[in-house]
């Protein structure tokens, strides 16, 4: 035993840490074995399966994939297709009005949670259960209620409103209204258990030294409270900017991309094209609606980067 003391002892400080280092990385080895299949996974379908729909787009692949390069043909053809175009546009508005009304009716509503309200287990759950659903079955229960024949007109107008009037899916220009309609009712509830996650992380200090001040409430949630959820938002808006992005399931389920293209997405343009045996015009637009995703990640790691570093230099 002295001989074991003397010889610790005579070890200097690198050596101590390199065996600390040892001890610890052994100690993570079961981890990190039971993570390999996973790992394994993630790169052979998400990365590989990225790298080969990029690779893909540069090619005139038809019906079954070929490596024929023709350089930046298939982007050029798709940005001068008028179905392509519109898809595009009809994404940003549905986009812009799922993520900006999702956003505040979560924020609201997680306000509301954080009252420490009673039976808040049985509120959290009836405003999760939308998201639940698959986006087929969501889309199918709100196109029901939106059409005009069945639906909440009908039921309005059988109370005696015979002029009330509301089936955005019938008319070309209102039907991205109802798909954002049916998409919001879906996503609020996930949104708002990010936000009170958030908001649950708050530090009480903060909320007594406002009732001190005398802020009002709603102040110190838009003032002091927001700009400190600020990694939780960003969490919640990525997730929001990936279920718009490849919207498809809701948009065959509730329109079929109709009246005409008025509710054409980017995701079916995809499947329409590789269905149609033109594979490598559909890797092209799959790789278009990659960009937006891969830029929203990237800002966020450069933000929390830049944030990382201003912690260690204070």
């Amino acid at each position: 035993m002295t001989t074991i003391v003397a010889y610790e002892q005579s070890l200097t400080t690198g050596q101590l840490k390199s065996r600390a280092n040892r001890r610890r990385l052994l100690g993570k080895l079961p981890a990190i074995i039971g993570t390999l299949p996973m790992m394994a996974v993630a790169i052979g379908v998400f990365v590989i399966g990225i790298a080969f729909t990029v690779v893909l787009s540069f090619t005139n692949s038809k019906l079954f994939p070929s490596f024929n390069f023709v350089g930046t043909r298939q982007y050029e053809v798709l940005w001068s297709t008028t179905r392509w175009v519109e898809s595009v546009k009809h994404i940003w508005f549905y986009g812009l009005g799922q993520i900006s009304v999702s956003l505040v009716f979560g924020f609201l509503l997680a306000v509301f949670m954080d009252q420490r309200i009673r039976g808040e287990d049985a509120f959290r759950t009836i405003f999760l259960y939308p998201f639940a659903l698959s986006a087929v079955i969501t889309g199918l229960i709100w196109q029901l209620m939106l059409e005009p024949i069945w639906g909440l007109q009908a039921a309005v107008r059988s109370l005696g409103f015979t002029n009330f009037t509301f089936a955005p899916l019938a008319d070309g220009n209102t039907a991205l209204i109802g798909m954002v309609i049916a998409s919001v009712w879906q996503g609020t509830g996930v949104t708002m258990a990010i936000l009170l996650a958030g908001l649950r992380g708050i530090d009480d200090e903060i909320w007594k030294a406002s009732r001190v001040d005398g802020i009002p409430a709603w102040r110190t949630y838009l003032s002091i409270v927001l700009p400190m959820m600020r990694g939780t938002v960003a969490t919640a808006l990525v997730l929001l900017v990936v279920n718009v992005v490849r919207t498809f399931d809701i948009v065959i389920a509730m329109t079929g991309g109709g009246p005409g293209i008025a509710t054409q997405m980017p995701a079916t343009y995809v499947i329409d094209n590789i269905n149609a045996r033109n594979v490598g015009h559909g890797m092209a637009a799959a790789t278009c609606m990659l960009l937006p995703i891969a830029a929203l990640v990237l800002l966020q790691a450069i933000l929390r980067w830049r944030a990382a570093r201003k912690r260690s230099a204070a």
